[in-house]
């Protein structure tokens, strides 16, 4: 029932050669079924490598053999598939007021959802509420134990992906937590946790419109404004794990104070917060629902919204030349009330070159999605290649029993 951390694996270790083969073997196999031979071709790697691979993963059970197709008279040929059902792993959305959890089979399918309540945002409180339901998805509901591999978390702030520490939260006053050794200890599990951004692009590469896309933008919106990042395929976090602060980017010389101290942040134009302000209203909802049904002055302070963001997004387009911008959040359930603005602003802003292959998508939003998006993180640290080793620390193939 051990869990925590993994121990690094050096650089140019043969450990660390082996987990990358191993990862890039499984990131195949997640496509569906397929031969020793294809796997060689696919990956690179040797067919005897790919064999020992393979025999290692068969002897853990995540992967199993199928006989498929026609053999024109002798043996069925042997297909490889990835055994969804061999484990688990849990994805956690930390708020205010809840931590929303799902469980997922290794095929990244949804299985179970939990949430808890939330009383008061200190450290003790969050660690009980998430080891709560941690319990709770551990067992299946005939009460037989789940073997888990581990579990994603994410949550508003600047986290040092690295270590699982909490450099600094949006929400609660925390201040290098060390969040992931905290639960891993209260748990048993290996813990991941990243921005809660982060876990809205996992989402979209695993479950939504990313699945396959090397470049990617998660324009999140809502109560604040964020920015999750794919280049060339691979999540980008800064150095420090700080990248993506989008809502903190300067939009009015001297404009309003946001809360981090500066003056004229993007959302203190487009958050929630300044909608309700310039509107008057006591939440979103009345605010859509009054433009929606004629106020005009209402529905110009959204087209304004659109606009600005629109501009925002030109800028981030021009500047990093995304295949495709993903709108992602709360937020969105009110697009239809900023995308017309949104989307000349955007025209206006983005360099024609740029233009021709960008794919804009507004996601269907639900809740669910940042921890959808939590559990995939974890899912991609078992089964994309690690080609950093400052990020060598990686969970193994072993499932355990939730504490």
């Amino acid at each position: 029932m051990g869990g925590g951390r993994v121990q690094p694996v050096r650089a140019g270790s043969k450990e660390l050669i082996r987990e990358i083969n191993a990862s890039l073997v499984l990131a195949e196999l997640r496509q569906g079924l397929v031969s020793r031979t294809e796997l060689a071709k696919r990956t690179g790697l040797s067919l005897p490598t790919v064999s020992e691979i393979v025999a290692d993963l068969l002897n853990t059970g995540v992967v199993e053999e199928r006989e498929v197709g026609s053999s024109g008279g002798g043996r069925r040929p042997v297909l490889l598939g990835l055994k969804a059902d061999a484990g688990y792993v849990i994805g956690i959305k930390v708020t205010e007021t809840r931590v929303i959890a799902v469980l997922t089979d290794l095929g990244a399918q949804i299985v179970e959802r939990a949430t808890e309540t939330v009383s008061g945002g200190d450290v003790g409180t969050v660690v009980r509420a998430v080891a709560k339901v941690v319990r709770r998805l551990g067992r299946s509901k005939q009460g037989k134990s789940r073997q888990v591999y581990g579990v994603g978390v994410g949550l508003a702030g600047v986290i040092d992906r690295a270590s699982g520490v909490v450099r600094h939260a949006t929400y609660a006053d925390w201040h290098d937590v060390d969040l992931a050794g905290l639960l891993a200890k209260r748990i048993g599990l290996p813990v991941v946790v990243d921005n809660d951004v982060n876990t809205l692009v996992a989402n979209e590469q695993w479950f939504g419109a990313g699945r396959g896309v090397s470049d990617v933008a998660v324009v999140s919106i809502g109560r604040g404004v964020g920015l999750g990042m794919v280049l060339d395929g691979r999540l980008y976090r800064g150095a420090g794990g700080g990248a993506g602060e989008f809502g903190h980017t300067k939009v009015v010389a001297d404009g309003p104070l946001c809360a981090c101290g500066g003056r004229g942040c993007l959302e203190t134009v487009i958050g929630e917060p300044a909608i309700l302000k310039r509107t008057k209203t006591q939440d979103i909802e009345q605010a859509a629902d009054r433009a929606r049904n004629g106020d005009r002055e209402i529905a110009e302070v959204f087209d304004e919204v659109g606009r600005v963001l629109g501009t925002a997004v030109g800028n981030l387009v021009n500047l990093l030349n995304p295949k495709l911008i993903v709108l992602a959040g709360e937020g969105t359930r009110e697009s239809d009330l900023f995308l017309p603005g949104f989307d000349d602003a955007l025209r206006n802003a983005v360099f024609d070159g740029l233009q021709r292959d960008l794919e804009i998508v507004v996601d269907d939003w639900d809740d669910e999605a940042w921890a959808q998006g939590a559990a995939g993180l974890f899912l991609a640290e078992l089964f994309q290649p690690n080609l950093r080793p400052d990020e060598a620390d990686r969970p193994s193939l072993t499932a355990r029993s939730a504490s």
